[in-house]
C-alpha cells in the first residue's frame, strides 16, 4: 500500500456535490477560518475505511499528507496517526506526539482538532505533567488553543476536571467563536459527570462568559434553569 494508491483511492470516492457542501460548512471563503481549504467530497466513514486500509503508512508519508491543501488528505493522515498511536508501546508514543505537535499548523480546522486532540495529546498527558496544555492555550494559533481545551476531554472521561476548568477559565475571553463553542462543549461534558462542579464554575464566571460558551455549557440543563442562567 503506497501513498500514491491512497490518494487514488480517495479521489475515486470524491463527490463534487458533497465537496461544495463541505466547503460551505467549513467556512473556506476569503477571510473565513478555513480559507483555502480544498475538499474532495469524501465522507468521514469512507475516510476511516481508507485510513484502516493504509494504516501502516510511515510518518514520512503522513507528513506529506498533512502538508496537502486537500482536507481529506489531512484528515486521513490524522486517522492513520491515531492508528499508529493506539498500536504503539508506551515508550514509542512520545515520538508520535512530538510529530503531531510539530505539525499543528496543518491541524487547521475544527474537525481535525476534535478528531485528534484528546485521543493523542489528552491521552498521552493523562499520567504526565500538563504544562503543555497551558502553553497551547496561550498560543496565537487558533487551532493550538482549541487543541488545548479539547485535549482535556481525556481527563474529563477519567473524571478529572481541574485541567478543563483551568484552561476554560483562561480561554473565556478568547475572541473566536470556535473557541467559545469548544469551551462550552468541554464544560458541558464536565456537567454530564458532575453538575455541581459545572454550576460552581458558571456561578463564578458567568458574567465573563461569551453567550455561545454559556449556551453550549448549559445545553443539558432543564429549560427553566437554562433561562435563569441566560437571564443573569
Amino acid at each position: 500500500m503506497t501513498l500514491a494508491q491512497l490518494k487514488k483511492d480517495l479521489a475515486a470516492r470524491g463527490s463534487p456535490a458533497k465537496a461544495k457542501i463541505s466547503s460551505s460548512f467549513f467556512k473556506t471563503g476569503k477571510g473565513q477560518y478555513g480559507e483555502g481549504d480544498v475538499f474532495l467530497g469524501v465522507t468521514v466513514p469512507e475516510s476511516r475505511a481508507i485510513a484502516k486500509k493504509y494504516a501502516k503508512l510511515p510518518l514520512t508519508d503522513l507528513k506529506k499528507l498533512l502538508a496537502s491543501k486537500i482536507h481529506e488528505h489531512r484528515l486521513i493522515a490524522l486517522m492513520i496517526l491515531l492508528e499508529h498511536y493506539r498500536s504503539a508501546k508506551p515508550r514509542e508514543r512520545k515520538k508520535l506526539i512530538d510529530f503531531y505537535l510539530a505539525h499543528t499548523k496543518y491541524v487547521n480546522n475544527w474537525d481535525l482538532v476534535d478528531l485528534s486532540a484528546y485521543h493523542l495529546v489528552g491521552d498521552y498527558l493523562l499520567d504526565k505533567e500538563t504544562g503543555l496544555l497551558d502553553a497551547l492555550s496561550r498560543s496565537k494559533n487558533l487551532w493550538e488553543r482549541r487543541i488545548s481545551i479539547v485535549s482535556t476531554y481525556a481527563f474529563i472521561r477519567a473524571h478529572e476536571f481541574a485541567h478543563t476548568l483551568r484552561i476554560a477559565e483562561r480561554l473565556l475571553r478568547d475572541e473566536h467563536d470556535l473557541m467559545h463553542k469548544a469551551v462550552g462543549w468541554m464544560l458541558r461534558e464536565v456537567g454530564k459527570r458532575d453538575e455541581k462542579t459545572l454550576k460552581t464554575f458558571l456561578n463564578k464566571h458567568i458574567h465573563a462568559m461569551p453567550r455561545t460558551a454559556l449556551r453550549y455549557a448549559i445545553e443539558r440543563f432543564p429549560e427553566k434553569i437554562r433561562k435563569e442562567y441566560l437571564a443573569r
